[in-house]
């Protein structure tokens, strides 16, 4: 019993140490709060008594071209918000937007029937009552109606007779109404975007009715139409964020109402562009106070030479409206141009136009986005990458000649060049486009040896071998160009043998506008697939129009070099020369032989649909052309595409050459530039 005591003393004895040692430590607490570090807890005290919010977007960031030129900017614009103000009851609102209405001028042509009843209900709130039956409001005292069950019964009684009586001002004024209340209660709401006049800026500059007047702003191109698509577009204030990425957006520290980019340029670099927003602290639901003021993005400059881009744009417009004026371009109606820096990868123009009918006349509209999406079968000017891939294999060898003549494979139509050519060497298979030197160059790839009306079978990985090749190139796979949207062209997973043949003159898979001018790019600058661009160099922001400070350049990015010996490649470089160079090759005139060009012409089958049923049904052709120069240096590529600029035609053999003269013109407007 007494060992017991014993220990039973020593834990109270243990537990009164731990109580003081906790009371003195809770003591220091106190003083070291109270005392030593009060201001530095009182701060802390104060910012956890409201809230820091973000809102109103700082203007975006200018967009310049490669010359400096500003392409896209902010013009500040006035809007005019409410606030609703504290205890204000409906009765109160309807009276304010009576006044206000006659001082504003709103379009109300998106009013409804049902914005109309809840002005209705407020206005004539004793008529609208005696919609009600004694039995009903019995109801609601026995709770066997809802209050929200008795407002339903009393807007559904409203009558169209009785809201055809409404005047047109009460129309406006249920139309101000309903902004003043449109979303959550106490937010701001935006009454009128843009288009202030001067008197609706000085009524509600100096009216404390919870009306007031707000600096904004907005997007303005000093170029108008010219390259604008491919800018892109950005949301308003009243849109924010695109509601089918909202957690996207949230997740990266997004607000609901920011503005972003949606499109194209803009919204490719939106982190970039973005201003910073207005800091605001929350005392309350009704009032804030700027902390932080919101500040401007940064600035881009693009590799886009917009002077250049103009011409280029004027000059599409007017050859595809001559071309529809042609015979045989029933199914023809756009062009694309594509002009690079090989030894960059940078963009300095591409455009695009379309000719839509419209009144019974064509008018040219832009069409620049589709040529990151509408692949077309490109024909010839894949020839180069396929030359490439007989020397890689031993197919054939430098200088070799074969002989241009129909071949007959078992069970199929005879497969010719567009003229029976004799025996003609490398070269020549370039510059006069051979399709029967690819085919047969194809059918040793394979490991078949031609005979006529030979069984065609592929021994071997020979279809790889030539979309291993092309891949490399960028043919069938994505440019990465800086862009959020870009397709790959078709790709098929058919290997038939007679496919091969196809393949090899460019008959098969299709391809961009793009990905035609990252190949003939990467030929230009001796194999190395460069990443193509737009985006050139990210400055700070200035206060004035002269470029802000430069942040980043932008270098090239190799995405691959391709996989051959160089002496295989001089040799394609070669016959690329002869077809624009040469007396006979078939891209002569193209470009002025003044700047020592190379290229390749490519006439392909194309098939559309034409009555839009989902299945292709009309035979067309197709024609593009690429090129560099100079030869020996290459500064530029351009790539020109016009797909189905004619079509096979028993009445008429007429080819339009629109291809030939959209590229003739738009490479000597380059030249006038950079001469």
């Amino acid at each position: 019993m007494r060992n017991n005591n014993i220990k039973i003393n020593r834990r109270i004895r243990i537990y009164k140490v731990i109580t003081i040692l906790l009371f003195v430590g809770l003591i220091y607490k106190s003083f070291n709060v109270m005392i030593i570090n009060q201001k530095k807890y009182k701060k802390k005290v104060k910012i956890l008594s409201y809230n820091i919010i973000e809102k109103d977007n700082g203007p975006r960031g200018r967009i310049y071209d490669r010359n400096y030129n500003i392409i896209v900017d902010n013009v500040r614009i006035n809007s005019i918000y409410y606030k609703k103000k504290k205890y204000i009851t409906k009765e109160d609102e309807i009276k304010l937007s009576d006044k206000v209405s006659k001082n504003i001028d709103l379009n109300i042509k998106n009013i409804t029937d049902d914005i109309k009843k809840e002005y209705y209900m407020i206005k004539y709130k004793e008529s609208v009552d005696k919609k009600i039956t004694k039995k009903e409001y019995k109801k609601k005292e026995e709770r066997k109606l809802t209050s929200k069950q008795l407002t339903k019964l009393k807007k559904d009684r409203i009558t169209k007779k009785e809201l055809d009586k409404m005047t047109d001002e009460e129309n406006k004024s249920a139309y101000l109404y309903y902004l003043m209340n449109k979303g959550y209660n106490y937010d701001e709401k935006i009454i009128k975007y843009n288009n202030v006049t001067d008197n609706e800026y000085n009524y509600f500059s100096f009216n404390d009715n919870g009306f007031y007047i707000k600096e904004n702003w907005e997007r303005t191109y000093p170029y108008g139409d010219v390259f604008k698509s491919i800018l892109g577009t950005v949301s308003t204030e009243l849109q924010g964020i695109p509601k089918e990425n909202k957690h996207e957006y949230l997740n990266k520290g997004y607000n609901l109402n920011d503005r972003v980019g949606l499109s194209y340029i803009e919204k490719e670099y939106d982190k970039i562009l973005r201003g910073t927003n207005n800091k605001y602290k929350i005392i309350n639901s009704y009032e804030k106070k700027l902390i932080e003021k919101a500040k401007r993005g940064n600035d881009i400059v693009l590799s886009i030479d917009i002077n250049l881009q103009k011409d280029i744009e004027e000059i599409l417009k007017e050859e595809v409206l001559k071309a529809k004026k042609e015979p045989n371009t029933k199914y023809y109606d756009h062009s694309f141009v594509v002009i690079e820096d090989p030894n960059t990868g940078e963009i300095l123009a591409m455009a695009g136009k379309k000719a839509v009918l419209e009144d019974g006349e064509y008018k040219a509209v832009d069409y620049t986005p589709a040529m990151l999406t509408s692949p077309m079968t490109p024909g010839s000017v894949v020839k180069a990458a396929s030359m490439l891939v007989g020397y890689n294999e031993g197919a054939i060898k430098i200088g070799e000649y074969i002989k241009d003549e129909c071949i007959k494979i078992k069970s199929t139509p005879k497969k010719c060049s567009w003229r029976t050519l004799g025996t003609i060497n490398d070269l020549d298979a370039l510059a006069l486009s051979s399709n029967v030197y690819q085919f047969k160059t194809a059918m040793k790839v394979a490991n078949a040896n031609y005979y006529y009306n030979m069984p065609f079978v592929i021994n071997n990985d020979a279809f790889k071998k030539y979309r291993d090749m092309y891949r490399s190139f960028g043919l069938g796979t994505k440019t990465e160009i800086d862009l959020p949207i870009e397709s790959s062209g078709y790709k098929s997973n058919d290997e038939t043998p007679g496919l091969l043949l196809d393949y090899v003159m460019g008959q098969f898979e299709t391809y961009t506008p793009v990905q035609l001018s990252q190949y003939i790019s990467t030929i230009a600058n001796n194999g190395t697939r460069l990443k193509v661009h737009l985006l050139k160099e990210i400055h700070e922001p200035s206060e004035t129009d002269e470029i802000g400070k430069l942040k980043q350049k932008i270098e090239p990015v190799e995405l691959n070099k391709i996989n051959t010996k160089e002496e295989y490649l001089n040799r394609v470089k070669e016959g690329l020369h002869r077809v624009t160079m040469s007396s006979y090759g078939l891209g002569r005139n193209y470009i002025e032989s003044i700047h020592d060009p190379s290229g390749k012409t490519g006439t392909s089958q194309s098939f559309i649909d034409t009555d839009l049923d989902g299945k292709i049904d009309t035979e067309t052709i197709s024609t593009a052309f690429i090129g560099y120069a100079p030869s020996n240096n290459p500064k530029i590529t351009f790539t020109v595409t016009s797909p189905d600029s004619s079509f096979p035609n028993e009445n008429s053999n007429f080819s339009s050459l629109v291809n030939l003269h959209i590229t003739k013109k738009i490479s000597n407007k380059y030249y006038e530039y950079y001469d």
